[in-house]
């Protein structure tokens, strides 16, 4: 079933089409056969520039769920035997911050509809009944409706293909890498199962699921996919100088432990 024959769904797809051949044709004269990919990053840039109060807001959501960490370990501790209490107490804290523990994944959600448009638009031969003339444009000589695993493995991969592909992966993967150390989680003092070694190497995995999605879409696709994510990262960088997560002190009970430690080894030691 084609969801874009919906006649709503259609017009918006239609809408979207004449927007971007319209940019494109606006760059033309700058950009030449690359004037699509062009209109693609311009695109970019004002999605993510109209989402700068939403990453301030994230970057806030954060601040707060970090300084209510310790809180909420208390609560997990105190409660880890009544499941249905823990929920309650945490939902009435998050409420009384006026915060949320989904807080900060609006701008994820918000593109979401962006990237399913670029998709679609670049896979389709033709919108609301037209030619897709979209699909003539390139990127250095990469086709923008070509996507790297149906090139390679259709056996139409070109050596342009193959180089740009290349050229955004490896951004997409270093920025990935500088995201996964800049911020990455602070250890936390409880023995949650979500804490544990293996579930830690997870989430630092799921920094580079970007780069492996932008391997499935179209070059157009992707490009938006480069452009958001080092944009992301830099406002995120900037951000976190606006507002910077609270620094924990060692624990009384942590201290304790390592006192008494301490001061067995001087009694071993006597």
């Amino acid at each position: 079933m084609d969801i874009f024959a919906f006649p709503p769904l259609a017009a918006l797809l239609d809408g979207a089409y004449g927007a971007l051949a319209g940019l494109s044709t606006l760059v033309a004269p700058f950009a030449g056969a690359s004037a699509a990919a062009l209109a693609v990053v311009l695109v970019t840039l004002l999605v993510r520039a109209l989402l700068i109060p939403v990453g301030i807001s994230q970057a806030r959501a954060e601040q707060t769920r970090a300084r209510l960490a310790p809180r909420l370990r208390e609560l997990q501790r105190r409660h880890k035997k009544n499941p249905e209490r823990l929920q309650k107490e945490m939902l009435e804290l998050y409420r009384s911050e006026n915060t949320s523990p989904f807080a900060g994944m609006l701008p994820v959600l918000a593109q979401a509809p962006i990237v399913g448009i670029l998709y679609t638009l670049f896979i389709r031969t033709e919108i609301a009944g037209h030619p897709n003339d979209l699909l003539s444009h390139d990127l250095f000589g990469a086709p923008l409706g070509t996507s790297l695993v149906s090139a390679v493995f259709g056996g139409d991969a070109s050596a342009a293909t193959l180089i740009v592909f290349g050229a955004l992966v490896v951004v997409m993967i270093a920025v990935a890498e500088i995201s996964r150390r800049v911020f990455r989680p602070a250890p936390a003092e409880d023995d949650s199962p979500l804490n544990s070694p293996t579930m830690v190497r997870i989430a630092g995995a799921l920094h580079y699921l970007t780069a492996v999605f932008a391997a499935f879409v179209p070059l157009a696709a992707a490009l938006y996919l480069t452009v958001t994510v080092v944009w992301t990262l830099v406002q995120r960088m900037l951000l976190r100088r606006r507002y910077p997560l609270p620094t924990s002190a060692p624990s009384t009970a942590t201290s304790g432990t390592r006192a008494d430690k301490r001061a067995g080894k001087g009694a071993v030691a006597a």
